[in-house]
């Protein structure tokens, strides 16, 4: 008998606040576009087991869903460190040597006292070797989608980074038992 978990990952709605801000785990969503909550939700199984990253954006989202989401720190966004609640411009400038060598390598460099990329990729997949079969919703980060990907498609960490996750999107990944099969990535 074939064990399916159909993974249905949500990115969180758009964040409030100020844009280019690497945000921290308390930055609210913007969940008032109800048109595209609808749309996503009526993509979404009935029955499912929801889970949430523990950041008030995805929760909101979850909430703004519909959804009884337990958090889960697996599927958490990045650690950026000491960039977190900072502008992308105010890093930069504050330390442009140690911003442009991030972002030469941003899937093994390692923001000050955060984490590399590769480090969020094991987070996941350890997350995602927890979850059951069945249908699984998570809703969580770009970053954490692209983790999932990378996973799935056995891919180098740099490649994974170049996948467009939007706000409000859906990515569908099926794990089988015998390997993984991509059936939506950022589906608006």
């Amino acid at each position: 008998m074939t064990r399916v978990t159909r993974f249905w990952l949500i990115r969180h709605a758009p964040v409030v606040g100020l844009h280019g801000v690497i945000h921290d785990i308390d930055a609210p969503a913007d969940v008032g576009d109800t048109a595209a909550l609808s749309r996503l939700r009526s993509l979404l199984p009935k029955t499912h087991v929801a889970i949430s990253s523990p950041a008030r954006r995805a929760c909101d989202t979850a909430d703004a869903l519909g959804l009884v989401a337990a958090l889960e720190p697996a599927f958490g966004e990045q650690d950026f460190g000491r960039w977190t609640g900072r502008t992308h411009e105010d890093i930069r400038r504050d330390s442009e040597a140690a911003y442009d060598d991030f972002w030469r390598a941003p899937a093994t460099n390692r923001p000050p006292e955060g984490e590399c990329f590769v480090e969020q990729i094991a987070r996941v997949r350890g997350g995602i070797a927890a979850l059951p079969a069945g249908d699984v919703i998570v809703v969580a980060h770009a970053g954490t989608i692209r983790a999932a990907l990378a996973v799935a498609l056995e891919m180098p960490p740099d490649r994974a980074l170049r996948f467009v996750i939007d706000p409000l999107s859906l990515t569908r990944l099926d794990r089988l038992d015998n390997g993984w099969r991509v059936v939506a990535v950022n589906r608006i």
